[in-house]
């Protein structure tokens, strides 16, 4: 392996001690082989981060923690490296964890592993669940600040909160929704990825009680604990389509809006309106092709800016940073940025 990084920050970035990382860079023995994948993905990770490692003045090390298809986890990720170059006055790097599905004790383990090894700060996507707040406070108690993303603990310690208004998300969907069905018949499918997820059931409850509104007697057919996976999503939505006949309106909170899509094709199924969220790979392609009526998006880099500038403060290196929601922007195929 190349030595075009330092053996310091490549143990710093993949959480090893320098002895491990350096065994690894000589090829030496005694290295097992998960070590050799966390100093490879460490050092592809520098590369990614260049510009930050040059940098001179404090540096603070901080981790990204992430359960969520790898489309969003991408995307945060991309957000995330290209917000930290514009950071200051301290020089931010990032190190990821990012997984599509975890169980509880598995995404505890990644907390406390980064408890243990230390941190100047984590920004977190996680269900909220009794275990999990638990884990959060105890690394609020170890002194490294937490910020929530997208999806908020707020029975735990963490430090802020940052993502959209997520209940004025969903009746931002169903007023689109409505508006699109007129007075139409039809039922509606609700899709989530969990019903954990706090920004999800926001969301949910947001679009629920908008709908009833607008559009007394509605039906609404939900699918949860999806994982907002394709290959997951596609069986529950034939399933969902068989059994009810009268659905011809989408509202996809949790992701996997491509298996959605098929879904209806499958069964030759026209349908008059699809709601989503975030402007990902997958869903600018279903926009640009017309599957997708309108994209509910947040301004992913200005968030990732913001989650940051939080940690700035905990470290008394910034001023207090507003806690404000973020811009919702709805996004159809003839204003796609």
């Amino acid at each position: 392996m190349g030595r075009e990084h330092r053996v310091r920050d490549i143990a710093v970035q993949a959480g090893l001690s320098e002895t491990t990382v350096d065994r690894v860079l000589s090829g030496r023995a005694g290295v097992s082989a998960r070590a050799r994948r966390q100093v490879e993905q460490a050092m592809l990770d520098l590369d990614r981060q260049a510009t930050q490692v040059r940098l001179g003045g404090r540096t603070l090390v901080i981790d990204l923690v992430m359960q969520a298809p790898s489309r969003f986890s991408w995307a945060v990720r991309t957000a995330l490296e290209a917000a930290l170059p514009g950071l200051r006055p301290a020089v931010l790097r990032a190190r990821f964890d990012l997984s599509e599905t975890a169980s509880a004790a598995e995404l505890i383990a990644t907390l406390e592993k980064v408890r243990k090894r230390g941190s100047q700060g984590l920004i977190l996507k996680a269900p909220d669940e009794p275990e999990v707040v638990e884990a959060v406070d105890k690394l609020v108690a170890a002194g490294i600040p937490v910020v929530t993303l997208v999806t908020d603990l707020p029975g735990s310690r963490r430090l802020a909160y940052v993502g959209i208004d997520n209940r004025s998300a969903g009746a931002t969907a169903a007023y689109f929704l409505t508006q699109w069905l007129g007075d139409d018949p039809g039922s509606v499918l609700v899709t989530l990825s969990r019903g954990s997820f706090r920004g999800e059931e926001e969301r949910e409850m947001g679009f629920r009680s908008t709908l009833r509104k607008l559009s007394p007697g509605r039906a609404v057919v939900e699918l949860a604990e999806t994982d907002g996976l394709d290959t997951t999503i596609h069986g529950q939505a034939l399933a969902a389509l068989t059994a009810d006949p009268t659905i011809n309106a989408v509202y996809s909170i949790g992701g996997g809006n491509r298996a959605i899509v098929q879904a209806f094709a499958d069964l030759e199924r026209p349908y008059r309106c699809f709601v989503a969220h975030d402007l990902d790979a997958d869903n600018l392609a279903l926009l640009r092709s017309g599957a997708l009526s309108v994209v509910l998006n947040h301004d992913l880099p200005t968030d990732l800016h913001r989650a940051c500038q939080h940690l700035l403060h905990a470290h008394r290196l910034l001023p207090n940073v507003p806690g404000t929601p973020s811009n919702l922007h709805p996004i159809t195929p003839y204003n796609v940025p």
